[in-house]
């Protein structure tokens, strides 16, 4: 089977937004989190400046205290990192934007590049999350900042940050994991459904891999050796993603 580092297929790009008041002026808290889907570089480092809701038409910053750079390949197999919160109005929530600085990077083999980021800088990454906030609600939204696909290698050897970002919450969040030895076989681990690659992994140097975010329904986890190790592919069927249950393999071991 052909290597991937990409993520994703069908999936919609989402996030949180304007929020309608409702009676009594009732709240709820949104938490957001930062995670990654994995990549083929030794970093991808992204400069988070502010994130902002819109709320009724304006935009709102979120409570975000740690502004600044943020390598996504540390957020992946489940990892993730608290970005901020927010209070809103109860009602229905359905974007929200990142604001990016200009220090991002690259590092290929060691050596950093210029990660160009044309319209971000201006207005913002805009994505979509469609919810309905109950009053007095606490709410967990994960941003899935998907690094292998967002750099985009142009003709003359520089990089370009576009950006592909899907969000999930705890309502939204089918899991898989499981682990795949022997590490020699160096495998990545794809979340297939029908038949489209829906999430890619990369394991941990432990061999674990998790994959989050998938909605409902029945995957194939095909399991991808390097063809250099002499392992061979195999797959798992008829895995079946419940939202808010984390599906567990265990081990996989692929033979030669």
């Amino acid at each position: 089977m052909k290597r991937l580092f990409i993520i994703g297929s069908s999936i919609s790009v989402l996030f949180l937004a304007s929020c309608n008041d409702s009676e009594g002026g009732d709240t709820a808290t949104v938490n957001v989190r930062l995670t990654d889907g994995p990549a083929a570089y030794d970093a991808v480092n992204i400069d988070i400046q502010r994130i902002e809701i819109n709320n009724n038409g304006e935009w709102v910053a979120l409570n975000f205290p740690s502004p600044g750079v943020y390598n996504l390949l540390n957020f992946k197999n489940g990892t993730d990192v608290v970005l901020g919160q927010a209070v809103l109005p109860a009602g229905d929530v359905s974007q929200m934007r990142m604001v990016l600085g200009t220090n991002n990077t690259l590092v290929v083999n060691g050596v950093s590049y210029p990660l160009q980021t044309p319209s971000a800088q201006q207005s913002g990454l805009k994505f979509n999350w469609h919810q309905t906030l109950a009053a007095n609600g606490a709410y967990t939204v994960w941003i899935d900042f998907d690094a292998g696909r967002s750099v985009v290698t142009t003709g003359n050897g520089s990089y370009i940050l576009k950006p592909v970002i899907r969000t999930f919450s705890e309502l939204t969040n089918g899991q898989i994991k499981g682990y795949v030895q022997p590490l020699a076989a160096d495998a990545v681990v794809h979340a297939i459904m029908a038949s489209d690659t829906i999430a890619t992994a990369i394991p941990n140097p432990d061999g674990f891999f998790m994959f989050s975010g998938l909605q409902q329904g029945t995957y194939t986890v095909s399991y991808d050796a390097d063809n250099t190790t002499g392992y061979l592919d195999e797959n798992t069927n008829n895995v079946s993603v419940v939202f808010g249950q984390i599906t567990n393999l265990g081990t996989k071991t692929l033979n030669q």
